[in-house]
């Protein structure tokens, strides 16, 4: 993919982000930002906390129906791209939940105005870039070819990306969780792996829907880490049809390991050292 197929001209920029500010204002939404970086399960953890109360087990939960991309869909993929006026009535509840990839200033003039709250989950760039590999790899229904891994590294490496660079979507949401903490959360995908239950009652802290002592005492964090693994979220059927399935691969920290050479490993190293440094951000 050349530099020109990464970057949208800036008509088509102006024109989503004016539509976008303008219909955020108008209601409570939580923004959860960043392809190939967790972001399936983020969103299937914000709805099962979100509606913890439906369903009295997994085989009738929505995530049972529902792929966590259906029940929480992109902004400008599925809404923005289709009508600069989407429908957003077919979304009722309150709060409404969709995701972006769009940088956190474009967010800043509708969250002024906005009750919305936004969840921002980070991964290590070097487990993204192979998952984004294999990601495309079945989309283009073709295998993987060390060709397109290579080329991956070098567009990271020169900030090519069709939403921008890397480290300044990463550093955008960063430094918004330490300016604004209760408008913005920053999560790292290795800490959810690391401590689950921990991560996810600060997200269901976050969003107001706490845990109560009692449901800590009956389970409840466990039962949602449950419906929200990775092989009961993969073995429902919603998630085996359409391109569902491209989401879903390993979920594994570190599998960059078998994938990297020492070469691209360093070059990387080279860039995040440089790109955040004094940011007290690390990976």
């Amino acid at each position: 993919m050349g530099d020109d197929d990464n970057i949208r001209t800036e008509n088509q920029k102006s024109n989503l982000f004016t539509s976008f500010r303008c219909r955020l204002s108008r209601g409570e939404d939580l923004q959860l930002p960043r392809m190939l970086s967790g972001t399936t399960w983020a969103k299937a953890l914000t709805v099962a906390l979100l509606e913890r109360s439906v369903g009295g087990s997994c085989n009738n939960h929505p995530l049972a129906s529902g792929s966590p991309h259906m029940l929480v869909p992109f902004f400008e993929l599925d809404l923005y791209r289709k009508s600069p006026e989407p429908d957003l009535t077919k979304f009722p509840s309150s709060p409404r939940v969709f995701s972006t990839h769009m940088p956190l200033h474009t967010l800043r003039q509708p969250l002024m105005n906005a009750p919305c709250k936004i969840v921002y989950m980070c991964r290590n760039v070097k487990d993204v870039l192979v998952s984004r590999w294999h990601f495309y790899a079945k989309m283009a229904k073709k295998e993987v070819e060390r060709s397109d891994l290579e080329s991956m590294v070098e567009s990271f490496c020169r900030g090519v990306h069709y939403f921008g660079p890397f480290w300044d979507s990463v550093l955008s949401y960063w430094r918004g969780s330490l300016e604004d903490p209760e408008h913005v959360l920053f999560m790292k995908y290795e800490d959810l792996k690391a401590e689950p239950c921990a991560q996810v009652m600060r997200l269901a802290e976050f969003l107001g829907c706490p845990f109560s002592q009692e449901e800590k005492r009956g389970g409840s964090v466990e039962k949602i880490l449950e419906l929200c693994s990775f092989g009961n979220l993969s073995s429902f059927d919603v998630n085996h049809t359409g391109t569902h399935n491209i989401f879903f691969r390993k979920g594994e920290v570190d599998d960059w390991k078998n994938h990297l050479t020492t070469e691209m490993q360093k070059k990387i190293d080279m860039v995040i050292q440089e790109k955040f440094q004094g940011s007290g951000l690390e990976f």
